[in-house]
């Protein structure tokens, strides 16, 4: 199989639905889980007593490696790669004011998925970006750059509910049940390959509000 034919990985901002394509997939990735547990000290005793303290959130560590410079080579004007392409995942760093948090009220980043094909998606939030560049045009252009990019899990994904995507509804269409986090657009892509699809998503259920879906609740898919 050819590197051109192997879905490209996303992140996507599951509060807007926005994505950031990744121009190369990643060569490899490391998941980590760690648990605590806590001591107890016996008298006497060659080992002491372990009491579960609970789990820590699993996370995701990769490279993610972006080039602009194949533009210059076949004859173009090769792109700053940070306004091509690493600016829109250091963005997924910075504060949005318009995303409220909970407890405090005050803006917060982005929750984001991080999606590989159908195979499998991690819901995240990003805690570190490293940026390196590495290759630079004569005025100084980054060209090519390596992103060190960290995950660290918001849910519990034993506790969700499951998604049936493909159980049968009315007229042979799919339905697709909402879990926390799911937005049209990322459904969308999961149904159709196509976020911009998510508006035959919307009319087909009649839904009025878009940008927030309700945990539970049933959609219809529409056959595409």
């Amino acid at each position: 199989m050819s590197n051109s034919s192997l879905v490209k990985a996303v992140i996507i901002n599951l509060d807007t639905s926005e994505q950031v394509e990744c121009l190369f997939n990643p060569k490899e990735y490391t998941f980590k889980k760690d648990n605590k547990w806590e001591e107890k000290k016996v008298s006497g005793g060659n080992v002491p007593q372990l009491t579960f303290g609970g789990g820590q959130p699993a996370t995701l560590d990769m490279e993610l490696f972006f080039d602009t410079y194949a533009e210059a080579r076949s004859g173009g004007e090769a792109r700053d790669v940070r306004k091509a392409y690493t600016d829109a995942v250091w963005k997924l760093m910075i504060v949005d004011e318009k995303l409220k948090d909970k407890k405090n009220k005050k803006g917060r980043p982005p929750m984001v998925r991080f999606q590989w094909g159908s195979a499998w998606s991690f819901n995240a939030v990003l805690t570190s970006v490293s940026q390196k560049f590495t290759l630079f045009l004569p005025n100084g252009t980054p060209v090519r750059a390596t992103l060190t990019v960290a995950f660290q899990q918001v849910k519990d994904e034993a506790n969700l509910a499951p998604q049936n995507p493909t159980s049968g509804g009315t007229g042979g269409e799919r339905v697709w049940t909402v879990v926390e986090g799911d937005t049209l657009g990322w459904i969308a892509h999961r149904e159709y390959g196509e976020t911009r699809l998510w508006r035959r998503i919307a009319d087909a259920n009649r839904l009025g509000t878009v940008r927030r879906l309700t945990p539970g609740a049933v959609l219809v898919i529409p056959n595409g």
